[in-house]
């Protein structure tokens, strides 16, 4: 083989170059495809797949198997021009064009996206909002009553209906006098003041006791289904019962019965501490994200096509994986969802961008620091891994890319570099809203 003709196109991060593949080696692809594919072509005159090739040739075309050996050397005609060119290749490789000379030597066209030269801004000492959490009495109030309500008595009274009750009602729903699909339901029990069914239905069954009947007014929202939007329904009401929520006391012998706790003080201490744990540890979560963004923002890089289909397709694997599909394909995993492809990559591709200017970020900056992790911090990452699936170190060991584990280390020593040197702004309710508008930005930019 002989390589030739290497370009490359900096604004796009894409190659393109030519293998030679020589007349012998590109004969026997010829003749490999004329066997292949030669059972399922019929020649007057011949039993189907008994054709000679030359027969077949003069009557189709002398060049009717070239696609498909130019298909079948095509990998290994792409990879050693890679090695020749010196490239780190990004997702799949185009055969762009093919030409075959009169001794049967065959030029073929390449184009591949490749990994991209990158530039590093600032990355240390980058200041970003952190917000310090702290919990109020209301907060672990609720948390407590979160366990009374899941520990709570259901009883039925003979009294009016108030809020926070249950009401179990019949009811039948009709807009100018006809009734509507899925506007009628049996004994269903109806939290009053739960938000749970149309504004301003549940009020108005406050005050009503069992065996009492109501017509209720209420009027649909404008964002509600297109049919009904807008548009008032009366709802026929008959209160089957009405159930109160009982609460048990709040004292040492409730906080016994459901925690490992004595008493109420211990209890709520307890519930204080788990929430600020899980709040900061968020909120740290999100002070990194800020200031690897800053890092992303502050770098020059055009990320290639290429490395976005593959965090794509990263992205498609681990949402199957979460829904107990693991080992579908991106095409049958978006199938089973009920989207087509062209859906699925409009909603996760500013995922996949943000992912792959990360990991490029990463990269450079564990080059730039002469980041190398040891076997000790790699063998701790694949025992994390084998803590969280239950399985022996020496099973992960067995179907972990090792490269790709001590590629992962890397990039958290790199990550670590950026965290450690950052500085904490004060968390703020400008800050606070500036997050509320940026995550509104990012899902309108995802839907558009």
């Amino acid at each position: 083989m002989n390589f030739k003709n290497f370009e490359k196109q900096t604004e796009k991060s894409t190659v393109t170059f030519q293998v030679e593949v020589d007349g012998e080696a590109f004969e026997k692809a010829v003749a490999a495809a004329y066997q292949k594919n030669k059972k399922d072509i019929f020649i007057q005159g011949f039993r189907k797949g008994k054709a000679p090739r030359a027969v077949i040739e003069g009557m189709y075309g002398k060049d009717i198997f070239y696609e498909d050996a130019v298909n079948a050397i095509g990998y290994d005609a792409f990879e050693f021009g890679a090695r020749e060119a010196g490239i780190e290749a990004v997702g799949m490789p185009s055969i762009t064009d093919y030409d075959v000379a009169d001794d049967k030597t065959c030029t073929i066209s390449f184009v591949v996206d490749v990994y991209p030269e990158v530039t590093l801004g600032e990355y240390k000492n980058l200041a970003a909002p952190h917000q310090i959490v702290e919990i109020t009495d209301e907060e672990v109030d609720g948390e407590i009553n979160s366990v009374r309500e899941r520990n709570a008595r259901i009883n039925t009274v003979e009294r009016e209906a108030q809020l926070g009750d249950t009401a179990v009602i019949d009811f039948v729903g009709s807009v100018n006098g006809e009734e509507f699909e899925g506007g009628t339901g049996s004994e269903y029990a109806l939290k009053l003041g739960s938000g749970t069914f149309i504004p301003g239905f549940e009020e108005q069954l406050v005050g009503l006791k069992a065996g009492e009947d109501k017509d209720v007014v209420v009027t649909f929202p404008e964002n509600y289904e297109a049919d009904l939007a807008g548009k008032e329904a009366v709802f026929k009401c008959h209160v089957c019962e009405v159930k109160e929520t009982e609460l048990p006391a709040l004292d040492d012998e409730f906080v016994k019965d459901v925690s490992e706790f004595d008493t109420v003080e211990e209890y709520k201490a307890s519930i204080r501490e788990n929430l600020k744990k899980s709040r900061q540890e968020q909120a740290d979560d999100e002070y990194h994200s800020r200031l690897l963004d800053k890092a992303v923002e502050n770098m020059q890089v055009v990320i290639p096509e290429g490395m976005i289909e593959d965090k794509l397709e990263e992205i498609a694997r681990n949402y199957a994986s979460s829904f107990g599909m693991g080992g579908m394909s991106k095409a049958q995993f978006v199938q089973a969802m009920g989207m087509t492809e062209e859906m699925f990559d409009q909603v996760t591709r500013p995922t996949a961008e943000r992912n792959a200017k990360l990991d490029v970020l990463l990269k450079a900056v564990a080059e730039a620091e002469g980041l190398e992790p040891s076997e000790e911090e790699v063998e701790k990452l694949l025992q994390e891994i084998a803590d969280a699936y239950q399985m022996t170190l020496e099973d992960v060991k067995a179907q972990v890319n090792m490269d790709a584990a001590r590629d992962d280390v890397k990039f958290r020593m790199a990550a670590d570099v950026i965290y450690s040197t950052g500085t904490d702004l004060p968390w703020s309710e400008e800050a606070q809203v500036e997050e509320i508008l940026k995550s509104a930005a990012n899902v309108s930019g995802e839907e558009e």
